[in-house]
């Protein structure tokens, strides 16, 4: 199952928890895990609050670590500058697994399922779900 969602970069966070649910509940599996993967190098999903305030703060600390304005190798290759997109995608990491029980995501009370656009530019991001049945 696959679904696009529409980026505006540097930043973007945006919840995709209840279309995962949706597709979830397409497959009549209820128990199992579920793996949430996007397609591309400077984007990455995780589990976190979806809370402007966390939004914030987790940007400030990825900005200390791989700082958008700062002088990347990678710009040289490609003549661009998404050099701190690609590290931070990588640190993060495109996908997540969770756990399916009686048709429900085993998440806790304030996790939900947020896609980070790192990129420079606006994007149309492909994310894949794969429900996977327990046997």
């Amino acid at each position: 199952m696959k679904f696009i969602v529409k980026t505006k970069g540097h930043y973007d966070f945006i919840d995709i928890t209840e279309k995962v649910k949706g597709l979830i509940s397409h497959s009549k599996i209820k128990d199992g895990v579920v793996l949430i993967f996007v397609k591309g190098s400077t984007a990455a999903i995780t589990l976190m609050e979806n809370e402007a305030g966390i939004f914030a703060d987790f940007k400030e600390v990825l900005e200390k670590i791989a700082p958008e304005q700062a002088d990347y190798k990678h710009h040289l290759k490609w003549g661009d500058n998404n050099g701190a997109a690609h590290i931070k995608s990588a640190l993060i990491k495109p996908e997540v697994v969770i756990s399916l029980e009686n048709g429900s995501l085993d998440l806790g009370t304030w996790q939900d399922i947020i896609l980070i656009d790192f990129d420079e530019k606006p994007r149309e991001r492909e994310i894949i779900v794969k429900v996977i049945k327990r046997e």
